[in-house]
C-alpha cells in the first residue's frame, strides 16, 4: 500500500484564534507509517503529540490535542488539509500552544501543500481501510453526527441559524481516492471556507478568554442585519466550513473509513464522539 508525505517543508506564521499568540509552524516530511503528529519545539524535551483521537483533551469551539502537560489547539484546519490532500505522514513542529488561524480557512495550507508536492512511500504491511457496515449515531438534542454505510466516503453537513444571512444550509462533498483527484475538489470547494461567528456572541466569548486572536481578517461575522465583513467566498460558506471542521476532526482516525458522514448542527465534541465510536467498533471487531 502506498502512503504519501510532503516533498518539502512548509512554513507558516500567524496568530491563534483563541490564544491570540503568534506561532510559527513547520510542516515537515515524515517516515512511512509515522502518521501525522505535532512537536512542541518550544517546550523542554520537545514533546510529541500524535494527531489521534486518543490525544483529544478539549473540544470547546476548536479541537485540542494533548499529551502530558503539552497541548496544541485549533488543529482541525491544518489536519483537514493534510488528510484531504493525501499527506499521510507529517511532522508538524510548532513553537506555541495553538495552530495559526491564518485567513480562517484551510486555503493557505492546501496551496502550500500543492506547491511543494508529495512523495510516495511504501508500507511493509497493508493498511486495512475501516468499513462501516452499520449506522453509528451520536446526538445531543436536535444536533447529530453519524456514519452510514455507503459505497464511497462522503461528508454532508447541515446548519440552521435564526439570522437570515445564514438560515438553513446544506452541502455535500465526496472523498473517493479512486475517482479522479478528490484533493482538487477539496482545495476548490471546501478549503477556502472561513470560520464564522455571530456578532452578539463576540463580547461574551472574549470575556470567557476565547477568540483573543479573532478579527474581521480571519473570521466571518454575522449579525441580524447581515454579514459585517462581506463578500463571502461561497453563498453557503458557513456550512462548507463545517465540513472542513468535520474532515479535520475525523482525520484523527488516521484514515477515513468508507462511509457517508452526515451531520446536522453538530460540534467538535460530537465529531470526536463519533470518531471514538468508530474506533470502539473497530476494536470490538
Amino acid at each position: 500500500m502506498q502512503e504519501h508525505t510532503l516533498a518539502a517543508q512548509i512554513n507558516q506564521t500567524g496568530v491563534g484564534l483563541h490564544s491570540g499568540v503568534s506561532t510559527q509552524v513547520r510542516v515537515k516530511p515524515a517516515e512511512a507509517g509515522s502518521g501525522r503528529y505535532f512537536v512542541r519545539v518550544d517546550l523542554p524535551d520537545t514533546p510529541i503529540i500524535p494527531a489521534q483521537v486518543a490525544a483529544v483533551n478539549q473540544t470547546v469551539l476548536s479541537t485540542q490535542l494533548g499529551k502530558g502537560e503539552a497541548s496544541v489547539r485549533t488543529v482541525e484546519h491544518l489536519l483537514a488539509a493534510l488528510a484531504a490532500m493525501k499527506v499521510d505522514n507529517a511532522r508538524i513542529e510548532i513553537d506555541g500552544p495553538e495552530v495559526p488561524l491564518l485567513d480562517g480557512s484551510a486555503k493557505v495550507w492546501t496551496e502550500a501543500i500543492a506547491q511543494v508536492g508529495l512523495v510516495s512511500q511504501s508500507l511493509s504491511e497493508e493498511k486495512v481501510l475501516p468499513v462501516i457496515d452499520q449506522p453509528i449515531w451520536v446526538r445531543q438534542g436536535d444536533a447529530f453526527v453519524c456514519a452510514i454505510p455507503a459505497p464511497e466516503t462522503r461528508f454532508t453537513y447541515g446548519i440552521d441559524f435564526d439570522f437570515p444571512a445564514i438560515g438553513n444550509q446544506w452541502h455535500s462533498w465526496s472523498f473517493t481516492p479512486n475517482k479522479g483527484n478528490p484533493h482538487d475538489t477539496f482545495a476548490l470547494e471546501i478549503a477556502p471556507a472561513r470560520t464564522f461567528g455571530l456578532l452578539h456572541q463576540i463580547e461574551h466569548l472574549q470575556q470567557s478568554g476565547l477568540i483573543k486572536g479573532g478579527s474581521l481578517d480571519n473570521a466571518l461575522v454575522c449579525g441580524p442585519d447581515g454579514w459585517v465583513n462581506p463578500p463571502l467566498r461561497f453563498a453557503n460558506e458557513p456550512v462548507r466550513h463545517k465540513i472542513l471542521d468535520l474532515v479535520g476532526d475525523l482525520s484523527l482516525l488516521g484514515i477515513f473509513p468508507c462511509a457517508h458522514f452526515l451531520a446536522y448542527k453538530a460540534s467538535h465534541n460530537l465529531h470526536i464522539q463519533l470518531a471514538q465510536r468508530i474506533l470502539d467498533l473497530e476494536i470490538g471487531m
